[in-house]
């Protein structure tokens, strides 16, 4: 909206074009920083709304396989779940307000969580309105694949002419590797396996939402750094015109997800459901994807990455020896089970997840 009315405005913005970031004719920094400032406070202002209206519909049912997490849990029944609902409005309202609508890639951000949102808000509905545990995963994994599809389609032509638009770069090494048509399964791993992976995480208070903060914070200096030729020169990245406004959207998720964790620290007042941890995490691995980081994301998520690992290999162990590998997976469960507090789970990843973020974005400068 504001980039419209400047643009309106065209003698206005022939005088500030001189002052413009990046790729950016008006005020890149700003806009980003306003975005997550705006996204904050209407996450912080919609929240108790939200939480009210949530409480008479959807609450938590504490229904997993495991007795003893059920026993750990069960303090958490009956809480206000699909808070997602609140932080997709508010990174929606906030893109609206301070990003350039006709550029493409901030239109397939806003599609990316629109659409996977709506998966999860009906995974969520499911749950809670039926006996059944939600989507077969089956079901839901399919929806995963068909919305990272036409998203990866969209982008494989949108960069196809881009100087390194469809390589996979490796980090550090500079070693690249051009998928060509492959661009588009790729995609679909991408971001169904992050949007997977931050489901996965949130299973404590606060603990998906504060690693999100961090994870989200460094791809929106990464966005921000591969729209501005300058900085992507010396960095030596891949310039992706346009890729500086996709920092807004992101930059509006950070605040957005700050405000919701006002709410939902230890002891949680809602938790964000499907409904959050699906769009939240397939925004990562879109934005990974349109400024070809998909390696740097493996880094910045690391936390995500782990715990998902955990499953992975949990699973494989059992059916291979009968024998758990930890006491419970995800790997937050295994240290619930060993007496850890949540609290101090979390803290202690939400620290892993700031050393790995910072350790992603110094990698850009440990390899020129």
């Amino acid at each position: 909206m504001v980039i419209w009315l400047l643009k309106t405005f065209s003698p206005l913005l022939e005088q500030l074009e001189v002052l413009s970031t990046g790729d950016s004719r008006v005020f890149l920094t700003a806009r980003i920083a306003l975005a997550s400032l705006s996204s904050f406070l209407i996450a912080l202002l919609l929240g108790p709304l939200a939480i009210r209206w949530l409480e008479k519909r959807f609450r938590e049912r504490v229904d997993s396989a495991s007795e003893k997490l059920n026993e750990i849990h069960a303090s958490k029944n009956a809480t206000p779940t699909m808070g997602g609902i609140f932080i997709i409005g508010a990174i929606l309202i906030s893109t609206f307000l301070w990003a350039d609508l006709s550029n493409r890639y901030v239109q397939l951000g806003i599609l990316t969580a629109a659409g996977f949102a709506l998966l999860g808000a009906y995974d969520d509905w499911i749950k809670l309105s039926t006996t059944r545990n939600g989507l077969k995963p089956r079901q839901k994994l399919l929806v995963q694949i068909l919305f990272s599809g036409v998203i990866g389609t969209a982008l494989y032509f949108n960069n196809a002419n881009l100087n390194s638009g469809l390589d996979l770069i490796m980090p550090v090494t500079r070693l690249t590797f051009y998928l060509g048509v492959l661009f588009i399964p790729w995609t679909i791993v991408v971001m169904t396996g992050s949007s997977n992976a931050v489901n996965l995480t949130d299973g404590l208070d606060g603990l998906a939402s504060g690693c999100m903060v961090f994870a989200g914070s460094a791809f929106a200096g990464l966005t921000y750094l591969a729209g501005h030729k300058v900085m992507a020169d010396y960095l030596q990245v891949p310039y992706i015109a346009g890729a500086g406004e996709l920092s807004i959207l992101l930059g509006a998720a950070v605040g957005a997800v700050l405000g919701f964790l006002w709410f939902n620290c230890y002891p949680a007042q809602v938790f964000m459901g499907d409904t959050g941890s699906l769009p939240l995490g397939a925004l990562l691995g879109f934005a990974a994807l349109v400024i070809r980081q998909e390696a740097l994301l493996v880094i910045a998520g690391g936390v995500f990455v782990v715990e998902t690992l955990s499953v992975i290999m949990q699973v494989f162990w059992f059916r291979r020896t009968g024998n758990r590998l930890i006491a419970c997976s995800p790997l937050h469960n295994h240290y619930l089970f060993k007496g850890e507090h949540e609290m101090k789970i979390v803290v202690r990843f939400w620290i892993c997840s700031a050393l790995l973020a910072i350790i992603a974005v110094a990698s850009l400068k440990i390899a020129t």
